[in-house]
């Protein structure tokens, strides 16, 4: 029978990290061991962490070179306590890193909260980006605010809930799938795995509380300077895989990025929910493949100016 203990056999990944300001930002870099590889840049959201890339990491690294990061108080970085735990902090971070591993013609990789992290990181440095695929995200102010998200924002019965009984990413396990054939035991506590006291949950509830109710929020100005700047990323190639039974990035949220981007691809699957890759993640590498065949990198132009 499989035991819960078996999700780390799941992610057989060597773990790396940068120091950011006293903290440790952890991620993977995984790829051949000779060469010199694209890169593809894995960027969570939440209540997830480089966990939720594993599929694709092992589908992808005898051709690419991986990165995927852990978000600050994701994952197995850092949780301090005293943190800005905001999408602007998130997106410098994940900036910093691109700059320290001098990272050039990236493929981003980004799902959930990682498209505006991810997507703010490429407005930073553009000329090191040269494709995107976005998984259930947005990165614009919020075209509508489910229920279920309001209710755990609320001061005291949200913080207890999400931060205290971790309600927030055990109902992910069931809400965010489609198939729960594929959340095995072994996947569920995989997922789980980092966010297992109070304080280790933390970045989980400062995330939801992140997510700009009105105009008066500071992040909400973030992502609509970030909407601004999308006609402009969409000059690179973009590829829209989305799971159409998400409740929350919504099929409105991929309308929404179609209006910017419009020579994107997409990728809709009807049988999907938000975690779109524990859903389909046999589709999904093979039409990345494709996506990334399909559109070869000129290697000459590398840090041209976007």
């Amino acid at each position: 029978m499989e035991s819960t203990n078996d999700w780390r056999s799941l992610y057989p990944f060597r773990s790396h990290s940068i120091d950011l300001g006293g903290h440790h930002y952890h991620y993977l870099d995984e790829g051949p061991a000779t060469g010199e590889p694209e890169t593809l840049l894995l960027v969570h959201g939440n209540p997830t962490w480089s966990f939720y890339w594993r599929n694709i990491i092992a589908g992808l690294r005898d051709r690419y070179r991986l990165i995927a990061v852990d978000h600050m108080g994701c994952g197995l970085s850092d949780k301090p306590n005293d943190y800005r735990y905001t999408l602007a902090q998130h997106t410098e971070n994940l900036a910093e890193l691109v700059r320290r591993l001098d990272l050039k013609n990236v493929t981003l990789l980004a799902h959930d909260w990682g498209g505006a992290i991810g997507l703010g990181a490429a407005a930073e440095e553009p000329q090191r980006f040269a494709r995107y695929v976005l998984f259930n995200t947005a990165a614009f102010p919020p075209p509508h605010f489910p229920l279920r998200i309001r209710i755990c924002r609320t001061p005291l019965f949200g913080k207890l809930a999400v931060q205290g009984l971790n309600l927030f990413a055990r109902a992910a396990i069931t809400m965010a799938m489609e198939d729960h054939s594929r959340m095995t035991p072994a996947v569920r506590a995989g997922l789980l795995a980092p966010y297992d006291t109070w304080q280790n949950r933390q970045a989980i509830f400062q995330f939801v509380k992140d997510i700009p109710a009105t105009p008066r929020h500071e992040t909400h100005a973030v992502l609509a300077e970030l909407e601004q700047r999308l006609s402009e990323l969409g000059k690179k190639p973009f590829l829209y895989i989305w799971g159409m039974r998400d409740w929350c990035f919504t099929p409105a949220c991929l309308n929404q990025f179609l209006t910017h981007t419009r020579d994107a691809e997409v990728l809709r699957l009807d049988d999907a929910g938000h975690y779109v890759i524990e859903d389909a993640h046999e589709r999904i590498i093979e039409r990345v493949g494709q996506f990334l065949a399909d559109h070869p990198i000129a290697h000459a132009e590398v840090g041209a100016e976007s």
